[in-house]
């Protein structure tokens, strides 16, 4: 028989088929063009003619078999439905297991949630825990300011006279370049002995505090010794605190001195470079210190300032960023002859992690020319807090000025924005050395209620940039009881290791006065602090009665995550806080925008709504009801929501009040009995205190076994809740054994295993041996399969989890499987619950071939119709499978079974990474719908540097048109540039050190990033529908339908002719979204931790969220309900002085000679003390 030539591509042997083109061409999408969000599928009508007449379109002496016609592939789909039911009827066992609940409904007792009084129930318990730490933190506070008031300065102080734990002392001496090591230290340190405490997850000791001391700060200058003298007498109050309170955590003093004295007394987490770790630079510390701030930063960028001077302002803009918190919002701004902002933000933002990073990499890009224009740096600087369409702190109000020097005042600017009340503050800061007359600098300062300050080198930048919030402190001081009020942080990490925490803040006054009939003092002495644990937080919520997809979430008024199933930050680097938005833990939509405004605004309120979910493994999407319940939490800025699905209203509680029953049931956990009744997973639950925890399941079930040989299930150490519906569970899925999966044989239809699991934390697997291949995680909480069976109904399809970048699936002894489960729903006493999911394990191979029969034209099992060579058939999925390709697609687009055996080891893959131009079209066609969302939490880090292109200097290195520029010779920096140099050689690089690195593990050096998802979950088709894929000179022609009862898609389309049809492809998985900072350079390539192999990142105004665009459309906050930024008795007159000299080239010359001969191995900053620092 003739075969015709093919209309594009080499032909092979075998059945022929005519290429059909779209009849209007230009009426339809190439396969490349964007999809609309909803683009509904091409009317039938227009599609039919053309499909019934393809039988006739076949070119004459062509094949006697055609594409299927439509009624025919629906007949398959049934096929294909009855044979997944039958199985699961048999072996599924959904009947007789709502059965055995029936038979044994004396053993438990139906209980219901009540979301209303479960959420304002945990709100009390949650206030209770943190008002006990409130009433602690008040002792503190108050204990502190009585002691410091009753010390004596001591100006002759010496470091002998003073004996303390120095928490780093023992990493000090371990470290043979450590200063006190080298210079002998005249401390009288103690040296303490420790014990392991889980509650810390540290070695502590109860009978003794601990300082941390800065390491640009010298422990043995006069106001840092006096400090260690007073705070001394707060250990006895700290440890009366722990008494009272056995639950408290860490107990921290952070001084604005930048001394730090902790109880219980631990060794200091060290790390392996320079410890940068600074208590002022601590998220909790920046909330007590000040009200929140609207901060314009101005850097002078004109002709002056270059070389050092300038990366000296780059760097100390950097430092004065990270001053600031979430409640704070700030701009920054350069200016010459005109001011313009770094970066794309034209107004105040939010001072959160994001932002700040984008500021950070702007600021690396200003360069200096032009002259000095501060009367344009002001004038934006004021317009900018002047802006009142924003969203703003609206409190604290400053401008940050960095300068080199200048001449003008620009009073004429502040007579104008500020005089006479002077609402806005203005800090200067001269930076660098130079010959220039600082009074303008100091005059704008002292006017303005503000502060003057001099950063000549590297070493003054964090202390300077820091030292302002001294000055934001005084109308807080000044008004005494009145802001004394506790405020609660956001979540962050905790420096010494306990994880997640969140901490309540107090700040301690200085209660002095310098003499009879004198003003107080106005200074903050610091600000005192308690932790709570995260994990403290969620022991007061429930755990197992909400069922695996309820849950307790919380916010604060920044609508940041305080509890939420999906807080899992990758991140470890301590510096940032943990600032996930709940419409980011979520999957946004407007109800949830609707429900965080209220929560935000403290009020209580409930709603059902119907929204998208993720499914743990993040590869699906859920379409599911959710019942959201909140309340606020008083006496604090937390507001507490539960979700509680539908079928999620009641629950089951074990009554196993008959020992003997108890007995019988728990034989069956013995591993004796898994042979005949199949291998039990335990969920690795906190059954008992005494339960030795492991993440082996068969060692778990060990430790279980062996403490219940020692304890009864009702005991007192025990949740019996837990215990009692663990062993009840454990007796019901025996029962389904022995009526339904013993008697079967599994091979008879092809199965791997069957399977049960419960609420309970129960999961049997039979037969035995099945358990061995096993891979989903014994907490059926947290298996996806379990959570999406409860949210789906009908028979959930799940293939083993592929990754495109790792070799394919290895079909070896059948062991690779495919999950089918379903929800067992229960109806007693007009109260529907769903308290087990049972399943079947299907062997691919076998499946894959039963697959091909059952949509073939078979019509008995012996042998496929043949077509003989005067007669027309259709082609069907096993005879034809060279022409024609069969497959199963689940609802997250992944293939689940296929026709063609060179794609079984493919199974579980995207589709579009085996077929992308029919997944595009399933999708063009609605059968489809895409979902993007972008994950916070995720860490990324920079790869070791490579061997190409020039190395990032680490410090300043002039230049020939330097060295000839007279005025650069005759400056102050050029000694500074000597001293910088110097310093470079003995820190390597102050300039160039990543503060993660420098505080955390040196391997890993990461910082948070942004990573796209996408999922595709089933559109608005639900019906049988075929389409025409159109490639140019050729087409494919596809049937899809949606199976009944089942996540499955079933597709038969003509395999692919034309390479051009090969354009389009889909995506599904992360993706790198590199937050600005962190984008790769010639030296900063990058890698996620997160994935088996480094990606490629791309920035984020690719595919990322824009931050340039995300901040015009600011998302609802609220700040502190209270400010102090001002009173009427505060005294400005301290507000910074300096000293200016004509340079000296000899004595400059004779000046450094003398610091290099007089500097130890190691430079040692002094304190840069407040003038009124003296307590």
């Amino acid at each position: 028989m003739a075969v015709p030539a093919r209309t594009c591509g080499a032909s092979r042997p075998g059945p022929a088929r005519t290429a059909l083109r779209w009849p209007d061409r230009g009426s339809r999408p190439g396969l490349s063009a964007r999809r609309p969000a909803a683009r509904p599928p091409r009317p039938l009508s227009l599609l039919l003619p053309l499909l019934l007449l393809l039988p006739l379109l076949a070119a004459p002496g062509a094949s006697a078999y055609s594409f299927p016609q439509q009624h025919t592939m629906q007949h398959w789909a049934r096929r294909l439905e009855q044979e997944i039911d039958g199985v699961m009827r048999i072996f599924g066992g959904v009947q007789q297991l709502r059965e055995i609940y029936k038979d044994n409904r004396n053993l438990f007792e139906v209980q219901e949630n009540e979301p209303q009084k479960l959420v304002e129930k945990v709100a009390g318990d949650i206030e209770s825990l943190l008002d006990r730490k409130v009433q602690a933190l008040k002792r503190l506070a108050d204990a502190a300011e009585n002691f410091q008031k009753a010390h004596r300065w001591q100006d002759n102080i010496k470091e002998e006279d003073i004996v303390y734990y120095d928490a780093k002392a023992d990493a000090e001496l371990d470290d043979p370049e450590s200063e006190d090591v080298e210079r002998g230290s005249k401390a009288s340190t103690l040296r303490l002995d420790f014990i392991e405490d889980s509650n810390f997850k540290n070695k502590v000791n109860y009978s003794y505090t601990a300082v941390q001391i800065p390491t640009d700060i010298y422990k043995g200058s006069t106001v840092i010794l006096n400090e260690l003298n007073w705070t001394e007498a707060l250990e006895n109050v700290f440890i009366e605190n722990r008494r009272q309170d056995p639950t408290l955590l860490w107990q921290v003093f952070g001084s604005a001195t930048g001394v730090t004295r902790y109880y219980p007394a631990t060794p200091w987490r060290a790390p392996k470079k320079i410890d940068l770790y600074d208590v002022r630079r601590r998220p909790w510390y920046i909330q007590g210190a000040s009200s929140p701030k609207d901060m314009v930063i101005i850097v002078d960028v004109s002709g002056s300032v270059s070389g050092l001077t300038l990366k000296l302002m780059k760097t100390s803009v950097c430092e004065m960023l990270d001053t600031l918190s979430d409640d704070d919002y700030v701009n920054v701004a350069s200016f010459n002859e005109k001011a313009q902002p770094v970066s794309c933000f034209t107004h105040l933002v939010q001072a959160n992690v994001r932002n700040k990073k984008v500021f950070k990499e702007a600021v690396q890009g200003m360069v200096a020319k032009g002259t000095t224009g501060y009367k344009a740096g002001f004038e934006y600087a004021f317009d900018q807090l002047q802006n009142s369409n924003i969203t703003r702190a609206n409190c604290n109000k400053m401008i940050m000025m960095f300068t080199d020097g200048g001449e003008d005042r620009v009073q004429d600017v502040f007579e104008k924005y500020n005089w006479p009340n002077r609402t806005v503050r203005v800090f200067t800061f001269s930076v660098g050395q130079h010959n220039y007359d600082v009074t303008p600098l100091q005059w704008m300062a002292c006017t303005n209620k503000g502060y003057y300050f001099e950063i000549p080198s590297i070493g003054a930048i964090r202390i300077n940039t820091q030292e302002y919030l001294d000055v934001l402190g005084r109308p807080m001081v000044l008004a005494g009881k009145e802001a004394k009020q506790v405020q609660w942080t956001n979540v962050y990490e905790d420096a010494l290791g306990l994880g997640l925490v969140v901490t309540g803040t107090l700040p301690v006054f200085n209660l002095t006065q310098d003499g009879p009939g004198e003003k107080k003092n106005q200074l903050i002495l610091g600000v005192m602090g308690i932790d709570v644990a995260l994990n403290d937080i969620k022991r007061l919520t429930p755990n197992y009665t909400l069922g695996a997809n309820g849950y307790v979430f919380a916010i604060d008024l920044n609508g940041y995550v305080l509890l939420h199933p999906n807080l899992k930050p990758q991140t470890t680097n301590f510096r940032e806080p943990v600032t996930l938005d709940f419409l980011d833990a979520e999957l946004e939509d407007e109800n949830k925008e609707e429900i965080r405004r209220s929560m935000i605004d403290g009020n209580k309120g409930h709603k059902q709504i119907r929204t998208l979910v993720k499914s743990l493994d993040e590869r699906y999407i859920d379409e599911v009801m959710r019942n959201y319940t909140w309340v606020p939490i008083r006496s604090t800025n937390y507001s507490l929501g539960l979700v509680l699905p539908p079928y999620s209203t009641f629950y089951l509680q074990a009554n196993l009040s008959d020992q003997i029953l108890q007995v019988k049931y728990f034989e069956f956990l013995l591993p004796s009995s898994f042979e005949s009744e199949g291998h039990v997973f335990i969920a690795p639950r906190e059954y008992c205190k005494e339960l030795n925890a492991s993440d082996n399941n068969t060692e778990f079930l060990k430790n279980f076994i062996e403490l219940m040989e020692k304890v009864t299930p009702d005991s007192k150490q025990c949740n019996n809740f837990l215990l009692h519906n663990l062993i009840l569970d454990t007796g019901i899925t025996q029962q389904l054994v022995e009526r339904v999966w013993r008697d079967q044989d599994l091979n008879t239809y092809s199965l791997l295993a069957v399977f049960a699991a419960t609420d309970g934390g129960i999961t049997r697997v039979f037969p035995n041996k099945a358990a061995e291949d096993w891979t989903e995680t014994p907490e059926p909480f947290n298996a996806s399969f379990y959570r999406r069976s409860l949210d789906n109904h009908g028979y959930v399809f799940k293939p083993p989890q592929q990754d495109a970048r790792l070799r394919p699936l290895e079909l070896e002894n059948d062991t690779v499987g495919i999950l089918v489960s379903t929800a067992v729903e229960l109806s007693l006493g007009g109260r529907t619950l769903r308290p087990a999911v049972v399943g079947v394990k299907l062997d691919l191979e076998a499946w894959a071939e039963k697959f091909k029969v059952l949509a073939s034209n078979r019509t008995h099992q012996d042998q496929p119709q043949k077509c003989g060579p005067n007669s027309h058939c259709e082609m069907d999925c096993e005879v034809n499978n060279e022409d024609l390709l069969c497959v199963l697609i689940d609802d997250g687009g992944f293939l689940v079974l296929s026709n063609q055996n060179h794609q079984w080891d493919q199974v579980g893959r995207f589709f579009s990474e085996v077929d992308a131009n029919l997944m595009l079209a399933l999708y063009n066609n609605s059968f489809y719908t895409r979902k993007e969302s972008y994950d916070y939490q995720a860490a990324c880090a920079p790869l070791p540097p490579g061997n190409l292109g020039a190395a990032p200097r680490g410090i300043f290195v002039p230049t020939i048109a330097d060295f000839l520029n007279l005025a650069w010779w005759t400056s102050a920096a050029a000694w500074s540039l000597f001293q910088q140099l110097l310093y470079g050689l003995i820190y390597h690089s102050w300039f160039q050190a990543d503060p993660a690195e420098a505080e955390g593990n040196p391997e890993v050096r990461e910082s948070s990033c942004v990573m796209k998802q996408t999922q595709y979950y089933f559109g608005s088709v639900n019906a049988s529908y075929n389409a025409i894929i159109d490639c140019g000179n050729c087409s494919r022609l596809f049937h899809a339908q949606r199976l009944t009862n089942t996540n499955l898609l079933f597709v038969v389309a003509e395999k692919p002719l034309c390479s051009q049809c090969e354009a389009g492809r889909l995506l599904q998985k992360e993706t790198h979204c590199i937050l600005p900072a962190l984008l790769p350079g010639p030296s900063r390539p990058a890698r996620s931790l997160r994935a088996a192999a480094p990606l490629t990142p791309h920035p984020c105004p690719a595919d990322g969220p824009e931050q340039c665009e995300l901040v015009q459309r600011p998302r609802y906050r609220r700040g502190p309900h209270i400010c102090f930024d001002y009173n009427a008795t505060e005294d400005t007159s301290d507000c910074g002085r300096g000293a200016s000299f004509p340079p000296s080239l000899g004595v400059l010359v004779s000046l450094q000679l003398l610091l290099l001969l007089s500097l130890p191995p190691r430079p040692q900053p002094q304190v840069h003390a407040h003038p009124s620092r003296r307590l």
